[in-house]
């Protein structure tokens, strides 16, 4: 009877000091997620004020060149804003309304570096102007309960997780909406453009939350035996989606699906990267058969590039002999065993509608300047300024007897105006 009751004791004892282990380091994982959304919130405000500061300096200029300067740090900063937002676990209404307001702002500088209108920007920002100073305090008193928390991450968790008509971002989010309607009214072809981006145009049948699991299975079977969990967008999204957690091991992800159709919007999965590495045909087969598999076959490889972990690829829907630009599928492939890490097809699921373009020949001989070398040319579909989709062609030229100045010019195929120049060398 003694040596039962010591046994208990002991084995009291270890779960004792093993509960204690477990719960020191929930509470340190804790306190150093909070501490990394904090310095994120803290950057996010940085970079609101800068963006509030720099708009107010723009206002004073009519000279060419200062105006511009201004607009490109405000085109830089509503990027790196959009970026730190992104980083946030923000309710996803708030997250949308500012990145839809702050891709505004960064839309207007770069039309107005464009045209060098100084009195249309003045009239446009003036409205602008007053409204980020209103946002600015608006996010301030925000954020100012995370700050507020002690390191308490149940307390600071359960802000994220309010809806926004409960949480201290009610505010902001209100007039983030207000905002975004009476700053940027859109024009008729703006707001189509905004309707093909919140995919309401899917006409597809609906899938049930179990066709949703094996549609994700079908096309990534490493993870069909992850244990996972399925939420369903609020009835008020803007489209219905499903949204699917899983965990296998030590890979942890997430992926949603349209409930229409079962088109997968993105995928991100995370897990340890070995020290081996496979060719990059061999990662590039990895990605074509994703693509295939998952049934995007009229599409072609136009980009990629590479960190130390994987490789980044760029898709593209290609319509007869025409690049569909905007409709692009974005494929992250690991180096060390070619499974995918992430893909994100929301622009190619949102099909742009092609119209018949007359396709008018160029004389690049005349077109160009004397001795410019035409590296490339491709007929590509692209958004001009108003939203419409244009055929247009794509020239790699290079400067006679400079070896690195090379340029990307898009050049509408019908009116023959140049659409864009890019730098790349």
């Amino acid at each position: 009877m003694k040596n039962a009751v010591y046994l208990l004791g002991i084995v009291v004892l270890i779960l004792a000091v093993y509960a204690y282990d477990v719960t020191t380091k929930q509470r340190s994982l804790e306190r150093a997620v909070h501490a990394h959304y904090t310095n994120e919130l803290t950057n996010a405000s940085e970079k609101l004020s800068l963006l509030h500061s720099s708009i107010a300096k723009s206002m004073l200029f009519q000279d060419e060149k200062a105006l511009h300067k201004e607009l490109d740090t405000i085109w830089r900063v509503s990027s790196d804003m959009r970026n730190a937002v992104s980083r946030l676990p923000l309710h996803q209404d708030v997250a949308n309304d500012w990145m839809r307001y702050l891709g505004r702002i960064g839309d207007e500088a770069k039309r107005t570096a464009a045209s060098k209108d100084a009195t249309e920007w003045r009239e446009k920002m003036t409205a602008v102007n007053g409204n980020l100073h209103a946002l600015t305090e608006e996010w301030t008193v925000a954020t100012s309960n995370y700050f507020q928390q002690d390191g308490d991450y149940r307390k600071w968790s359960k802000i994220t997780a309010d809806e926004v008509g409960d949480s201290s971002f009610s505010k902001v989010s209100a007039d983030l909406k207000s905002f975004n309607e009476t700053d940027f009214p859109l024009t008729a072809s703006e707001s189509d453009y905004q309707k093909k981006r919140e995919l309401q145009n899917l006409m597809d049948e609906p899938l049930t939350k179990a066709q949703a699991l094996e549609r994700l299975k079908a096309v990534f079977p490493l993870i069909s035996d992850a244990t996972m969990t399925v939420t369903k967008s609020r009835e008020d999204a803007p489209y219905p989606f499903y949204h699917i957690q899983f965990v296998r091991g030590s890979r942890i992800g997430y992926a949603d699906i349209t409930e229409k159709g079962g088109h997968i919007l993105s995928l991100l999965l995370e897990r340890p990267m070995k020290n081996t590495a496979l060719s990059h045909e061999e990662v590039l087969q990895a990605a074509e058969k994703i693509m295939a598999d998952a049934g995007y076959e009229d599409t072609v490889m136009t980009e990629m590039r590479e960190n130390h972990i994987a490789w980044h690829f760029v898709f593209t829907r290609k319509v007869d002999d025409a690049l569909v630009y905007p409709d692009s599928i974005q494929v992250k492939v690991a180096k060390d065993s070619g499974e995918v890490l992430g893909i994100n097809a929301m622009e190619y699921i949102q099909k742009e509608t092609i119209k018949e373009q007359e396709l008018k020949p160029i004389d690049w001989s005349t077109f160009f300047g004397e001795g410019v070398v035409i590296e490339d040319e491709k007929q590509i579909y692209t958004e001009n300024d108003a939203y419409e989709l244009r055929l247009c062609y794509e020239i790699i030229a290079r400067l006679p007897d400079k070896q690195y100045d090379t340029f990307r010019v898009v050049i509408d195929a019908t009116t023959h105006e140049v659409v864009q120049i890019d730098t790349l060398a």
